[in-house]
């Protein structure tokens, strides 16, 4: 087969410490959003798939929710997760915050148990410095110097996920890596992901901005119904799930008003992505041990007994 005939396809996997930037990473890396963005840590609970093309490539990234140290059953599950999709990967790339590390001066617990993880499955991986925007270029230098010491990674690149900086740098560089193959996907197909998923996912992102502290961990979304009509548009019915009546009444907000605002913005949003108008139905009712329920981790392919 000629060089000019060769495709390549493969799975990559984008790890890192909770917030490091992720899931801006892979809605840059694929050219639309895919995976929610919060500015609050371990928003991610599942592995989401984008697909992008890059000339005769075709790259399937998946972002894995955050790696830290798990104390709950649903936190055990995700970062089982996010292992999993590292092992079953052709490449894996640790996505570091270092405009975090610039202010700690060192790299966090998480990022150095990311590194011994691959360093003890025998796995390399690409470097990318995220967020560097914040940071000083001296300060970068020294930070890529500190980290490659670890002798787990094979390349660094240091990227802005939010700008793009870097980003098409890092893209051009996996496809290249990949191995040969025919691609698994239609050209046009950016995602593996359920719409009734990715229509939860949207949802639940609201709630992560509107509500504050810990009630947006205590809280999911699933999408009930999904009714399409013969003008193209769609009649969405969704459940929050809470675990407790008072965090039902903060949900709802005095007189509905929260709830009537995360439903009016993930609307809009939803319209916008799906490229069709969306009527959206909310409705929050309590489920006390949600976190407990099987079904739910297999809703977002978790393994409950991780």
């Amino acid at each position: 087969m000629a060089d000019a005939e060769v495709t390549r396809c493969g799975f990559v996997a984008l790890v890192g410490a909770p917030n490091a930037g992720k899931s801006t990473l892979l809605n840059a890396l694929v050219g639309a959003k895919l995976s929610i963005v919060t500015p609050k840590v371990q928003t991610t609970r599942t592995r989401i798939r984008g697909v992008a093309t890059e000339g005769k490539a075709q790259i399937v990234f998946v972002d894995t929710p955050g790696i830290f140290a798990p104390k709950r059953r649903l936190e055990r599950a995700m970062v089982a997760a996010a292992w999993a999709g590292a092992a079953d990967a052709d490449l894996v790339v640790v996505v570091v915050d270092a405009a975090a590390m610039a202010e700690a001066g060192a790299p966090d617990d998480d990022t150095l148990r990311i590194v011994e993880g691959l360093r003890t499955a025998g796995r390399k991986a690409v470097l990318a410095l995220n967020k560097i925007d914040k940071v000083k270029p001296p300060v970068l230098l020294g930070i890529a110097e500190r980290l490659n010491r670890e002798g787990v990674f094979t390349d660094t690149f240091m990227i802005s996920a939010l700008d793009g900086s870097g980003v098409a740098d890092l893209k051009k560089h996996l496809a290249a890596r990949l191995p040969e193959g025919i691609w698994l996907y239609p050209e046009d197909q950016l995602s593996d992901m359920p719409e009734r998923l990715l229509a939860a996912e949207v949802t639940r992102e609201q709630l992560f901005l509107q509500l504050h502290q810990e009630l947006p961990y205590a809280l999911t979304v699933e999408t009930e119904s999904w009714e399409e009509f013969g003008d193209g548009s769609a009649k969405i019915t969704q459940v929050v799930y809470v675990e407790r009546e008072n965090q039902k009444a903060i949900v709802l907000g005095k007189g509905g008003a929260r709830i009537k605002a995360v439903g009016a913005a993930a609307r809009k949003e939803l319209s916008a992505m799906l490229g069709r108008t969306i009527h959206l139905f909310l409705f929050v009712k309590v489920r006390e041990r949600w976190r407990e329920d099987p079904e739910r981790y297999r809703l977002w392919d978790l393994d409950f007994n991780a």
